[in-house]
């Protein structure tokens, strides 16, 4: 939710979420933590709220992070922005709340009827739509489905090689957004960050190293790719693997290695107090990153202790 509600400065209607916030407070949004998964059986799920169950939340560098298990999806996204969406922005029709942001409701209507009528969305599932049409909730399931895929949390999903959201979106991929479905994809810059924006704090039991970057047999990195700011948990001897962002990467109480894309002749190392500085003068690779309790730099020609 911090990162939803993060102010985009130069945006349309995101540079200052502060009215968003305070609408979300005056509708009384709940976002309900329950345990299990969403099948009917915990009662709990009736209660009024936004329901996030335990068995659809991905800790990253957890092995249903890392092995991106369906079976475990991350549902995080879409619950919170649901939250976010039904109570802050609000929602046009019966049954919606007052929301802060009517114009921009507006916007992602259109885009949402737009999408069904071109058949980009909601493919294959006119029960399905029937349902949603019926609660007043199409336009939330849309932009879900826009922004996880924004985020890329369907790249890694094998079961279609070109559509995302279980095959009922067009798009697979913040890449192929702006070509299947523009109307979407001009939603996106005008209140959600391109980047993750929240401290990501890797799981403990992970090994080896985390990468930001990404990488076609590492099925995560269609995600971990839009991160910058992460904390290294636990104690095992990890590493991170940086990507073009201005990264932030602190370390745990092991021995931890920052990776880098070039030889170390090509990056700016500095200190400032207790962080480490590493810049990459070659533009659009590497980046800026702040480097806090890390003991070794990994260039292709050398590892450097620090």
């Amino acid at each position: 939710m911090e990162h939803y509600l993060r102010n985009l400065p130069g945006s349309l209607y995101g540079a200052d979420k502060s009215a968003v916030a305070n609408k979300m407070a005056e509708n009384n949004a709940i976002l309900l933590l329950l345990n299990g998964q969403d099948d009917g059986t915990n009662p709990a799920g009736e209660m009024m709220g936004q329901p996030l169950y335990q068995n659809e939340i991905q800790v990253e560098g957890h092995s249903w992070y890392i092995n991106q298990d369906y079976t475990h999806r991350d549902a995080t996204f879409e619950e919170i922005l649901h939250m976010v969406h039904d109570t802050g922005i609000g929602v046009d029709g019966n049954g919606g709340l007052p929301g802060a942001l009517p114009d921009f409701q507006a916007e992602i209507r259109a885009a949402q009827e737009n999408a069904l009528a071109e058949n980009l969305w909601g493919i294959g599932q006119a029960e399905w739509i029937e349902e949603l049409t019926a609660e007043n909730s199409l336009s939330q399931e849309y932009l879900a489905s826009v922004i996880d895929a924004y985020y890329g949390l369907w790249g890694a999903w094998s079961e279609s090689a070109t559509h995302g959201m279980w095959g009922l979106y067009v798009a697979k991929t913040r890449e192929e957004i702006p070509t299947e479905d523009p109307l979407g994809a001009a939603l996106t810059s005008k209140f959600f960050h391109p980047y993750l924006t929240y401290n990501a704090r890797i799981d403990a039991d992970f090994e080896g190293v985390f990468s930001l970057r990404f990488a076609s047999d590492l099925p995560y990195t269609h995600h971990a790719q839009y991160l910058k700011d992460v904390t290294l948990t636990g104690s095992h001897d990890s590493g991170v693997r940086v990507n073009q962002l201005d990264n932030r990467i602190t370390g745990n109480s092991g021995s931890n290695t920052v990776v880098f894309s070039g030889d170390s002749s090509e990056y700016t190392v500095q200190r400032d107090g207790d962080e480490v500085v590493v810049t990459d003068n070659t533009s659009d690779r590497d980046g800026v990153n702040t480097l806090v309790g890390i003991e070794k730099l990994e260039f292709t020609d050398q590892t450097i202790e620090l």
